[in-house]
């Protein structure tokens, strides 16, 4: 496929792009012609070359305020050349700490420190990086898409209660933004991914699958499907939405 000029692309911004939902997400947007500035807490993966891959990497630690901040600012720059426009940005990454084995941790077992480095990155650095790339977004009348999840509406097997409450609040959050971001054109959504076939499935899902009504696993590229459809005309009176990509596990 001929890609466009810079001039003329658009441009997205996704955080957890080095593997899952966010490495699908990236090829997804890459192949419609989008330029993707990527971040992650991992150097960029040289087992996903998309355009301008290594020159569109940002290396962050989103448990991190000051490293967010900064990260914000190198965001900024990279926009720069592009009027500093802002079509999209996603919001993809998230920690789920679990017990030595891989067992979930309940709200008795949870350090504090986890409590809030989990919070750091599944909520609170998504508002930072919205709030902090407002005006390109406001130029581009753009989107943003928060990846919540199933485990944020109920006591999930696997998924651990910080993890849970975290996405739980993205997606109150959600809300909160549509209402404030709104009136200055620019769309926010979630997307509330189930049980997606990933390297990092835990022991049992086989169950919960039997459970699904689709009785199937989902694949990253139906969830990168949905994010980019939230992030182009195609969903242009969508705002508030939290889309469920989940077989209908949630019914």
């Amino acid at each position: 496929m001929t890609q466009l000029l810079d001039s003329e692309r658009k441009t997205l911004i996704l955080t957890g792009a080095s593997r899952g939902i966010g490495h699908a997400t990236v090829k997804r947007f890459s192949t419609a012609g989008w330029r993707v500035i990527t971040c992650s807490r991992h150097p960029f993966p040289e087992n996903c070359p998309w355009d301008a891959g290594p020159e569109d990497h940002i290396t962050v630690d989103l448990a991190s305020s000051a490293h967010t901040e900064k990260a914000i600012g190198v965001m900024k720059e990279k926009l720069k050349a592009q009027g500093s426009r802002l079509h999209a940005l996603v919001n993809n990454a998230a920690i789920s700490p679990k017990k030595n084995g891989g067992a979930r941790l309940n709200t008795l077992e949870t350090s504090e420190g986890d409590w809030k480095a989990v919070f750091q990155i599944n909520f609170f650095a998504p508002v930072m990086l919205a709030r902090g790339l407002m005006e390109e977004l406001v130029k581009a009348k753009g989107a943003v898409v928060n990846v919540t999840s199933i485990a944020g509406s109920r006591v999930h097997p696997f998924a651990g209660a910080a993890y849970s409450t975290s996405k739980a609040a993205l997606a109150a959050l959600t809300r909160e933004m549509a209402a404030d971001f709104g009136p200055h054109d620019v769309r926010v959504n979630a997307i509330s991914p189930g049980e997606i076939e990933t390297s990092i499935l835990s022991p049992g899902t086989e169950k919960i699958v039997a459970r699904i009504p689709q009785r199937r696993l989902g694949q990253p590229e139906e969830v990168a499907k949905a994010i980019y459809f939230l992030c182009t005309d195609n969903s242009s009176y969508v705002n508030g939405a939290e889309l469920h990509i989940n077989g209908g596990q949630h019914v």
